[in-house]
């Protein structure tokens, strides 16, 4: 923007290197650059401030499509001014020579004048297709068809006006429209997402299924190998008792066979002792055999006494004795007399 300062009656304006300034006396062009500073009489000037730096324009554009549903357009312009001569012919740029302020709103004016060349491009393009087609379009086809419609705009190219860029930010349909789009892809989505669950369950049920039957191989093995140890276990203990009932008959057979011979050999000392008793026997009745009854008797007496402990009561009759003690005195006598 312009400063402009006073000097009594004169007036002294200075401006920045991107705003072009032309002065004008009694209509006629005085000055004309950019970035002047000057002084000027007011009476009968005027002058026009023309801005040579980039603008940008915000856009938010309704249109309808092919099938008569709206979409909202969010985006960007970017323009110049490249003829201030030019664009000062067709615009208001004139300043307050007090304030140094526009007496219009040029810079709105072009604005309002780009968007309305972008909304009549748009409303073109997107009557030819359907909203679905759009949006799958993208940005970048909408884009290319603002760009095209205003780098060919003649109007434009008049003014001294030239479009550097234009973006599209987003391209929205209505909140209940793209809730009805969305809802094709939320419910693949969705779907997609009960299939990827169902798979796992069924690789999680699988997974069981396999546990379950490795578990009952597991079992059967292990059923098995303790009927196997079972029956090894009988099988041991059967052997280890006919290996016992073997050594215990090795033992008796052992034990009796010791016995036999004990046996034979006792009752071959049992023979030998009573041969050699016998024999004694024998002897000593050979001994016996001519003695006299009397001396047989007393023998036995003898024997007798040596037997017997104690003796309480003896009777002694002469019919039991009587013979024998006539014998007995005749044997002596008879010894007396040999000596």
């Amino acid at each position: 923007m312009a400063k402009i300062r006073s000097f009594s009656w004169f007036r002294h304006l200075g401006s920045d290197p991107n705003f072009h300034l032309l002065r004008y006396k009694n209509g006629r062009l005085k000055e004309s650059g950019r970035g002047l500073s000057f002084l000027f009489f007011p009476m009968g000037s005027s002058v026009v401030e023309v801005p040579m730096d980039d603008r940008e324009l915000t856009l938010v554009l309704k249109g309808r499509a092919k099938d008569f549903q709206e979409i909202t357009i969010n985006g960007t312009v970017i323009y110049r001014i490249v003829d201030a001569e030019l664009v000062a012919s067709r615009v208001n740029f004139t300043i307050d020579l007090l304030t140094g302020r526009y007496l219009k709103q040029p810079v709105d004016q072009i604005g309002a004048l780009l968007v309305s060349l972008i909304h009549q491009s748009v409303s073109k393009y997107m009557a030819t297709m359907d909203v679905i087609d759009l949006l799958e379009s993208g940005l970048e086809a909408m884009q290319g068809c603002i760009a095209t419609s205003l780098l060919r705009d003649k109007m434009l190219v008049e003014m001294g006006i030239e479009v550097v860029s234009a973006r599209v930010l987003d391209m929205k349909p209505t909140s209940e429209l793209e809730k009805a789009l969305e809802a094709p892809t939320r419910e693949s989505i969705q779907q997609q997402a009960d299939e990827a669950t169902f798979s796992r369950r069924a690789l999680a049920v699988e997974k069981e299924s396999a546990i379950a039957e490795n578990e009952l191989k597991n079992q059967i093995e292990l059923t098995k190998r303790e009927r196997m140890l079972i029956e090894q276990k009988g099988e041991n203990a059967k052997r280890s008792a006919q290996e016992e009932a073997e050594t215990k008959k090795i033992s008796a057979v052992g034990e009796a066979e010791r016995s036999d011979i004990a046996a034979k050999a006792k009752a071959a000392r049992i023979h030998i002792i009573e041969t050699v008793q016998v024999e004694a026997e024998h002897k000593r009745m050979a001994i016996y055999e001519g003695l006299p009854p009397s001396v047989m008797l007393g023998l036995a007496a003898r024997e007798l006494a040596g037997k017997l402990d104690k003796i309480e009561h003896l009777n002694i009759t002469p019919d039991t004795f009587g013979t024998a003690l006539t014998d007995l005195f005749e044997a002596g006598t008879q010894k007396l007399k040999n000596k």
